[in-house]
């Protein structure tokens, strides 16, 4: 299996990376340099994904069968504050690969988001599920459904992967992971904040590393949720953590983010029905406790 994946520097495609089996030829696009962890058996390649021409080279060098594509502009705030710049990485970027995996008769696996649903569900709803329709509240979720709707519109093998929060410690490279920054406070007894009014359904990265190799050669084509199996606040699940690591839950406290200058808009509750996941892949979905273990490494 020769398989591409995209923002190797990324927090989730360190997980693929260190987790990708051996006797695939395994090949990674960065805009940046290799980390020096990087597995020996993966060829690193740098370069602007942005440059069409660039990046129609580089695909037909490689050749790959798969492309899972993590790259993304992934912070919220700077979706809504950088459009353009968002648009271009997120929807601009997709359309290519869309169109080389369409012309190559290639797999593409999209990472998308639970932040392409609104979050208006009430609390005694269950969690969305594969058909529900898509109305994000910020300009990271019309990014990400945008570009659902490039995939969706193949006529190859495609999966569109909407991926929940995802907990844990970046295996390669850097990342947005909250877990990075919390640790070395709760080590010092230095407490952290969290929102109580967010809902998510919370996976760790390992297991959504496994989930997505997985569907890289798999033969399912339609949307998919990742998601763990619990559904909790933010506030909770930091709380969770805390406690499962051997911390005092009191270094977590309740805090309200809505009123700080240039935030842009959250979804109350957008936790995704995993039961389709569960149902058609052999990775195994953990429950809280042991995904947050999975999550740190422990």
């Amino acid at each position: 299996m020769r398989v591409l994946i995209t923002g190797g520097n990324g927090y989730v495609a360190g997980s693929l990376l260190t987790q990708a089996p051996t006797d695939w030829d395994v090949h990674a696009l960065s805009t940046r340099t290799a980390p020096n962890a990087l597995p020996a058996s993966v060829q690193w390649h740098r370069m602007n994904p942005l440059e069409p021409e660039a990046l129609q080279r580089t695909l037909q060098q490689i050749t790959p069968q798969s492309i899972i594509h993590t790259a993304a502009m992934a912070g919220i705030d700077a979706c809504e504050q950088e459009r353009e710049q968002a648009c271009q990485v997120n929807v601009e970027y997709t359309r290519y690969l869309a169109s080389y995996a369409a012309s190559a008769r290639a797999r593409l696996v999209y990472l998308s988001t639970d932040n392409v649903f609104n979050g208006t569900l009430r609390p005694e709803d269950p969690p969305y599920s594969e058909n529900a329709l898509p109305r994000p509240v910020n300009y990271y979720g019309e990014t990400k459904r945008a570009a659902e709707e490039i995939v969706a519109a193949l006529d190859t093998s495609w999966v569109v992967a909407r991926v929940a929060l995802v907990m844990g410690l970046p295996r390669l490279g850097s990342g947005n992971a909250f877990l990075s920054w919390m640790l070395p406070k709760w080590e010092q007894g230095k407490a952290v904040g969290a929102p109580s009014n967010e809902i998510r359904t919370p996976i760790d990265v390992v297991t959504l590393g496994r989930a997505l190799l997985e569907l890289a050669t798999h033969d399912y084509v339609g949307y998919l949720h990742l998601a763990g199996n619990d559904r909790l606040n933010r506030f909770e699940l930091i709380r969770r953590m805390a406690a499962v690591l051997g911390y005092p839950e009191s270094l977590v406290y309740e805090n309200d983010p809505t009123q700080l200058p240039n935030r842009a808009e959250r979804p109350r509750d957008v936790s995704l029905d995993n039961t389709l996941s569960r149902s058609l892949l052999h990775t195994h979905f953990p429950d809280l406790n042991d995904a947050i273990h999975l999550a740190a490494g422990r």
